[in-house]
């Protein structure tokens, strides 16, 4: 399967979590084209300011896999990690993350490029224009 394919499924789980008025933000982590984790954002449902998609999507794959450490896995998510969500990719030694579309407020590039693992490849940019329409909408309805 393609990047482009996991990503759509991300955007799924997104579409998902503005429906529950949620920040649009989607997760899928695959491991050897086999996806373990399906998330999405759950900081309102949860009352949880830790409950980004990324994080829901850490804890279900290292459930799945039965360790703490991602290795071989990769990570697709609508919106670049936060420094939190990076700190927590960094710990679970996941080998790829790719997002969607760049986060100039929040994400971690801005704060702290260097939260991730060393071996950690990261790519950006995939499906950016829909990741990107659904953020935008979801705050002009907000506003």
């Amino acid at each position: 399967m393609s990047d482009e394919y996991y990503m759509k499924q991300a955007l799924i789980e997104a579409k998902k979590a503005a429906e529950e008025g949620e920040i649009p933000v989607g997760a899928i982590i695959v491991c050897h084209d086999r996806i373990l984790a399906r998330t999405h954002n759950l900081t309102q449902t949860l009352r949880d300011v830790t409950a980004h998609a990324e994080m829901q999507a850490i804890t279900a794959a290292a459930e799945a896999l039965g360790g703490k450490y991602l290795t071989d896995c990769t990570l697709y998510v609508t919106l670049e990690p936060c420094v939190m969500c990076a700190g927590a990719l960094g710990w679970s030694q996941i080998s790829r993350i790719v997002y969607g579309a760049s986060d100039p407020r929040r994400g971690y590039e801005l704060f702290a490029p260097k939260a991730l693992h060393p071996r950690t490849q990261v790519e950006g940019g995939i499906l950016e224009d829909e990741a990107l329409l659904l953020v935008k909408e979801f705050f002009s309805r907000k506003r």
